[in-house]
């Protein structure tokens, strides 16, 4: 079994330790880091999202294995430049104001950090204001906005006019998503994208950001 095969499914099954000393495996090897992540984390990431769209896994499984992504990516973030993780973007991720859940929005951020994006995480209770002037700070690609309750997800059309009116107009996108989150809802205030779990949501981030 190759190295990067054993990786992928050390990663699938949250073995951290064992995840991030193939990492270095690997890098003993003579592999590039850009290798080792797209050929050895990245692929055991997409079997574990591709499992929990398909309700063989759930959120506790993905978490595990995002533990174990988190671990091997820790080894591998000195050695790639932050050029490397900007080429495929930067994502400014958070739960809307007066919202405290935490949970769904940390999972589409470890899938999105999965896929090779940059995520800055905000946390949850994030005024409007707050997403746009991070989007700035980083030169964010996509605006991700969650909520868990009808009574906050109206926030969100605040992030949307702020956006319109900021250096960002034009150029970031805004995604929404949580349990009353719908794509009607998304065209009604004018974001960008919407997606009903976390793996969709990572895809939808990239499909954004090559439509951009």
């Amino acid at each position: 079994m190759s190295v990067l095969t054993e990786m992928s499914e050390m990663l699938q099954k949250g073995k951290s330790a064992e995840t991030a000393a193939l990492v270095q495996k690997a890098l003993d090897e003579g592999m590039t880091p850009q290798d080792v992540l797209d050929n050895g984390l990245m692929p055991g990431m997409d079997v574990i999202g591709e499992r929990f769209k398909n309700n063989d896994i759930f959120i506790p499984e993905v978490l595990i294995a995002a533990r174990a992504m988190g671990a091997g990516t820790d080894v591998l973030r000195p050695l790639l430049s932050a050029s490397d993780a900007a080429d495929r973007g930067t994502v400014v991720i958070g739960t809307i104001k007066d919202d405290l859940h935490d949970i769904g929005k940390n999972l589409v951020a470890m899938m999105m950090e999965s896929k090779g994006l940059k995520v800055i995480n905000l946390g949850n209770n994030v005024p409007p204001e707050k997403y746009i002037e991070a989007a700035i700070e980083h030169n964010a690609d996509i605006i991700a906005c969650a909520a868990l309750l009808t009574t906050t997800m109206v926030h969100m059309k605040d992030v949307v006019s702020l956006l319109a009116e900021s250096p960002l107009a034009g150029k970031a996108k805004i995604m929404v998503g949580g349990a009353p989150v719908n794509q009607a809802y998304c065209d009604a205030i004018g974001a960008d994208g919407y997606a009903p779990d976390a793996t969709m949501a990572a895809e939808k981030a990239l499909e954004l950001m090559k439509a951009a």
